[in-house]
């Protein structure tokens, strides 16, 4: 596992198998169910949405089978879905925040981690600077615990 995750504009982004691994995203899942319990949100339950990219689906399970395991409803989209329309989505469930499997703009072989906040608005510098916080403490000791993927959505 790479241990460098940087949150830039609008998320995390990296090459996929390089940085973009399924071990660097279940750190970044554990880092924001950290945010969402200090801040006492968690309760409200997390959005987790991809896009047609590489293996997008099978990141997404992988951040919901952490974010499940912290005691978060999650809701996982089951098929492909614009960010907009998770974006909306956080709206509609009142939900914390939404993760999002998405490189945007980049070239195919990137992949990326987003946060949309409650508002479903991409996240300010105080709360992902209190993500990357949790994700520099979770980085050396390895993988974040996780519930197979069939428990955390049933």
């Amino acid at each position: 596992m790479k241990n460098e995750i940087k949150f830039g504009t609008d998320g995390w982004r990296g090459i996929i198998a390089r940085d973009f691994t399924f071990d660097n995203v279940r750190v970044c899942a554990q880092g924001t169910a950290d945010y969402l319990k200090k801040s006492g949100m968690s309760a409200q339950g997390l959005i987790i949405g991809y896009d047609t990219r590489f293996a997008s689906e099978d990141f997404a399970a992988a951040a919901a089978e952490v974010t499940a395991a912290n005691g978060i409803k999650t809701y996982l989209c089951n098929k492909a879905t614009p960010t907009p329309v998770v974006s909306y989505g956080v709206l509609a469930k009142k939900a914390a925040g939404a993760i999002i499997i998405t490189a945007s703009h980049n070239p195919g072989a990137w992949n990326g981690f987003k946060y949309k906040d409650q508002h479903g608005s991409s996240a300010p510098d105080d709360i992902t600077d209190e993500m990357i916080e949790a994700i520099e403490r979770i980085l050396p000791k390895g993988p974040p615990e996780r519930m197979p993927l069939e428990e955390a959505m049933g």
